[in-house]
């Protein structure tokens, strides 16, 4: 196995070159996106075992990496653009808020018998998990006091789910609606054109966007020892957003590239965490646990979004929003050609963070009290 952090970043570099070599030449790959077939690779390898679950160079990429490429995306958001995607974005998240509750709550009910005495901790963990992110998941974890053995186990599971469910959303706009498919292929296919057929990058562009991009993290990680209440990737998606208004800016070259080639090797160091074989040893009960309540949060908001005819692409990025926190709705936003959704969702991916703590609490008292533990 490929161990070292150095090597383990090559490998993910050289994932990220064939999807999107891939995605050029191929209109199957075109249609998966370079963003899906990352991850699927990725996933491939770490399960073969050349690479491992778990490395430094993933954390570099998702901290800070991934900031700094929240960052670069942001930078070509014209908020003049959003106004018509804000509201069914809202509502969609709100959809995948109740389909998590129900899926959160039917699977402790089901899945108690395998679970045992905390299957309360687990509902409230995955509830608020699967409203915002990860980082809600951990809190609950320690608030809940979880045994160290269920909190790996629930993580390896998270992991795995939120990585095809990844897939799952890059894949579903594609059968919901020609009309709308062929509308977002249009628009997607003039992203990838402007930034694989982009203008020559300015090395003074580059270089000033590099001080731009590090000054915003270190700023919004400042802020947030000022004000504690309030997460540095809020003042990092304020900072970014308020850079991206001033002209000069937003005529730099390469910050949608930049960004979105971070983005591309974030995704793929999810699908290289997504290990099966640690699922097989902790047993299937969690991983049941979590499918169950992200295929029913699916069900709810793909099929009641569908039927209040809300755009499959903004559902995809509102589930996302669900699922993986804003960092993952903008990666989907971005990979399906959605600019005029990337804030919309990360937006609501920051309501999840902001929710996501009260409801899984919420949902742990439910559960402790129906089922008696």
């Amino acid at each position: 196995m490929i161990t070292h952090p150095l090597s383990v970043l090559l490998i993910l570099a050289a994932v990220v070159w064939v999807a999107v070599f891939l995605e050029i030449r191929f209109s199957f790959f075109k249609a998966l996106s370079a963003a899906l077939v990352g991850i699927l690779l990725a996933m491939i390898l770490s399960n073969a075992g050349l690479i491992p679950a778990q490395s430094k160079a993933y954390d570099v990429l998702i901290n800070p990496g991934i900031s700094l490429g929240i960052v670069l995306i942001l930078l070509n958001v014209n908020l003049s653009t959003i106004r018509n995607a804000g509201g069914p974005m809202l509502l969609a998240f709100l959809l995948g808020t109740v389909g998590t509750a129900a899926g959160a709550f039917i699977s402790a009910l089901i899945f108690a018998p395998l679970i045992g005495p905390e299957t309360w901790k687990l509902a409230g963990q995955f509830m608020g998990t699967y409203n915002g992110g990860g980082v809600n998941f951990a809190a609950l974890g320690r608030s809940f006091d979880t045994s160290s053995e269920l909190f790996s186990a629930a993580i390896a599971a998270d992991v795995l789910i939120t990585a095809f469910w990844m897939a799952a959303c890059l894949t579903v706009p594609l059968f919901f609606g020609r009309r709308q498919s062929r509308q977002r292929s249009r628009e997607r296919d003039s992203m990838i054109e402007s930034l694989y057929k982009s203008a020559p990058i300015r090395l003074q562009d580059t270089a000033f966007l590099v001080v731009i991009a590090l000054g915003a993290v270190w700023l919004a990680n400042h802020l947030e020892t000022i004000v504690p209440g309030i997460p540095a990737v809020l003042w990092l998606t304020t900072i970014s957003l308020a850079a991206g208004q001033v002209p000069y800016i937003r005529q730099l070259s390469g910050a949608g590239l930049w960004g979105y080639y971070i983005l591309l090797l974030f995704l793929a160091t999810n699908g290289a965490q997504s290990v099966v074989k640690n699922i097989i040893v902790i047993g299937p009960g969690v991983l049941y646990f979590a499918a169950g309540t992200v295929v029913l949060h699916g069900t709810c908001i793909f099929g009641i979004g569908t039927l209040l005819r809300l755009n499959a692409t903004t559902l995809a990025i509102a589930s996302q929003a669900n699922v993986g926190g804003p960092a993952s709705a903008m990666a989907l936003a971005t990979a399906r050609g959605a600019v005029d959704r990337v804030l919309p969702g990360v937006a609501v991916g920051l309501l999840g963070y902001a929710i996501g703590n009260y409801t899984g609490f919420a949902m742990g008292a439910l559960v402790r009290g129906i089922i008696g533990y």
